[in-house]
């Protein structure tokens, strides 16, 4: 990644906590992310690792007791970390969006899916609600849902899970933002259909010029459509490469066990391999190396110090003390 250019979305040492009646959590602790103009970037790690905390602090949707307590959230270079309500939904789905996870439960029930993609270009644009209402039937068709007059007055529970993905997705692209999140976008779909709904997001980023940060625990996924990964553990960014080198050159021992368990298409292996051990509590994480009770390749110092990320090699960083100094140890 040319880190001098300029970027889309800036984040940067960003740190979210929860303060509950058990002690603080921080979800998000010193998570700094590039993304450049249509790019698409991967987000992974295992569940509960601050992925879709990290994209719910960025577009603002943090709810008590969670809190940004540090950083940054640069779009084009404006700060937008702290904008009130009425600032934010400026902003929010109009210059950045978020695609969830689950459709069923993002889209109301009791509307038609056309019903509720329109109300997000009334609410940001200037038009009547027929010139609306064509742009809505406009973005279906360019997110590959047919019949699209007719498919406007369906209610959700009427579409098949794929077809509600693409109205979330076109509901994310109707205003033409410059940042789109998916978080998991593909997870509840069969291999078909996510197959179709990366083809359309790669298209978007082509076409349009789209930055999306794509939210995921799928490495396949990642080699499929991303340009660049951040791995993530415990609310830090273990390792960050380009993809290619990421896959090439994987050096955090978090990475290679995320890598050494995904099934090999020879089937040689009697067992998948599995990282031994849990994440660990939020409230109560090691007081060195965040990974260290996992670890396999530990030394003394894992477990007594916190380790930066270090530039192994230009834009590849590991949070390893390996390679501490840029130099493995």
């Amino acid at each position: 990644m040319d880190m001098k250019e300029e970027m889309a979305l800036q984040i940067r040492d960003l740190k979210s906590h929860f303060f509950t009646s058990k002690g603080v959590v921080p979800a998000v602790d010193g998570v700094s992310i590039d993304v450049p103009p249509g790019r698409i970037i991967g987000l992974v790690g295992e569940s509960g690792c601050g992925k879709s905390m990290t994209a719910m602090s960025v577009m603002g949707l943090l709810r008590h007791p969670g809190k940004i307590v540090g950083g940054t959230i640069l779009l084009e270079g404006r700060d937008i970390t702290h904008l009130s309500k009425r600032e934010r939904s400026k902003v929010r789905g109009n210059e950045i969006s978020m695609i969830f996870q689950e459709p069923m439960t993002s889209l109301n029930p009791v509307y038609p899916v056309g019903r509720q993609v329109q109300e997000a270009i009334l609410l940001h644009q200037k038009v009547t609600k027929e010139e609306a209402k064509q742009r809505v039937i406009d973005i279906f068709k360019e997110v590959g849902i047919p019949e699209p007059e007719k498919r406007y007055y369906s209610y959700p529970h009427q579409l098949s899970g794929g077809l509600r993905q693409r109205v979330m997705i076109g509901m994310a692209m109707v205003c033409r933002p410059k940042v789109m999140i998916a978080d998991e976008p593909t997870t509840a779909l069969d291999v078909t259909i996510e197959a179709q709904i990366l083809r359309l997001m790669k298209r978007l980023r082509d076409e349009l010029g789209t930055s999306i940060i794509l939210i995921t625990h799928n490495m396949g996924v990642v080699a499929e459509v991303c340009d660049y990964v951040y791995v993530m553990y415990a609310g830090n960014v273990m390792e960050q490469a380009e993809t290619f080198e990421l896959f090439e050159r994987t050096e955090h021992p978090y990475t290679q066990g995320l890598l050494k368990s995904i099934p090999k298409l020879d089937g040689k292996e009697d067992r998948l391999y599995t990282i031994e051990g849990v994440v660990p509590n939020l409230l109560h994480l090691p007081k060195g190396c965040n990974f260290c009770n996992r670890c396999d390749q530990t030394v003394e110092k894992c477990f007594v110090e916190k380790p930066e990320l270090y530039e192994t090699r230009e834009g590849h960083k590991v949070r390893c003390f390996r390679y501490e100094g840029g130099v493995k140890a």
